[in-house]
């Protein structure tokens, strides 16, 4: 039981979702793992965010396949290994795409240099007098 809710209720929850949407399992996954790369990413813009937000996708996966492997267990339906590696492998694809081109997606911070024209929004200063 995690917080009240038994890995069947997540499977329930899951097929609600299947339902309302009329996406398939492996959309989901993907949609989901994309999803919240992107919402970390977005909430955590300093240094490590594209490595933060990729192990907190991979957490997310695994803790998927974990739940679903408890409601496998007590439904006496064990799938595959290779079931959930599939899902893992959905899930994690986009985001490790981006992890991997993310450092030449972000704006470079080059210095200001005096002939490039970009001290227009500094104050001029004058140089004291003698």
């Amino acid at each position: 039981m995690l917080f009240g809710y038994t890995p069947l209720d997540f499977q329930h929850f899951k097929l609600v979702v299947i339902e309302s949407t009329g996406l398939g399992k492996d959309a989901l996954h993907i949609y989901a793992g994309l999803g919240l790369f992107l919402l970390v990413r977005l909430v955590w813009r300093r240094k490590g965010g594209w490595v933060l937000a990729w192990l907190a996708t991979l957490a997310l996966a695994c803790g998927v396949e974990w739940l679903d492997m408890l409601a496998e267990a007590s439904n006496s339906s064990i799938m595959p290994d290779a079931a959930h590696w599939h899902d893992i492998w959905n899930t994690m694809f986009w985001p490790t795409i981006l992890l991997l081109v993310g450092r030449w997606l972000q704006p470079r911070s080059e210095p200001l240099s005096p002939q490039s024209g970009d001290f227009a929004d500094k104050p001029f200063e004058q140089p004291p007098t003698v």
